[in-house]
């Protein structure tokens, strides 16, 4: 008599593919609720076509994005009354001016802003700059906008 051994396991790229689907299908909502979950930044959007954010999670916690910006762009300079906020530079290079302090961010650089500090990031240089933004504790609501530093 034969014995059948334990079935085989399914491969991880076919779990990845079934985890990317499901995750399409619910709403940030839904996965608040379902505990773990996997997503793939290529099956996502920027919000402004090639620039801006794409949340890979967006609470109930906090906040997970990449974030790219094109040469010359920028978003509004403005701070959070409760969430702090991170970037990591995956590549290129960008300006972060935190309440009036310049610095310039290469690859493989992380900048952590605390509540009510103003932030304002500007690409200027001529490559593009991916980075990673983590904001927590997750708030719906909790930017307030300031006008853009000149430097």
């Amino acid at each position: 008599m034969t014995v059948a051994g334990p079935p085989a396991p399914l491969s991880r790229r076919s779990i990845l593919i079934d985890d990317v689907i499901r995750f399409r299908r619910t709403s940030l909502h839904e996965r608040e609720k379902t505990g773990m979950f996997v997503v793939n930044e290529n099956d996502l959007e920027y919000r402004f076509g090639d620039s801006g954010p794409k949340y890979l999670m967006k609470g109930p916690r906090m906040n997970f994005a990449v974030v790219a910006f094109q040469p010359g762009q920028d978003f509004q300079a403005h701070y959070h009354n409760i969430m702090e906020e991170n970037f990591y530079i995956i590549e290129g290079k960008v300006d972060v001016i935190v309440d009036g302090k310049v610095s310039t961010l290469e690859k493989g650089e992380f900048i952590h802003i605390e509540p009510g500090e103003i932030h304002y990031l500007k690409n200027a240089y001529d490559a593009p700059v991916k980075m990673v933004s983590c904001l927590a504790p997750f708030q719906e609501v909790d930017k307030v906008n300031v006008d853009n530093p000149v430097y």
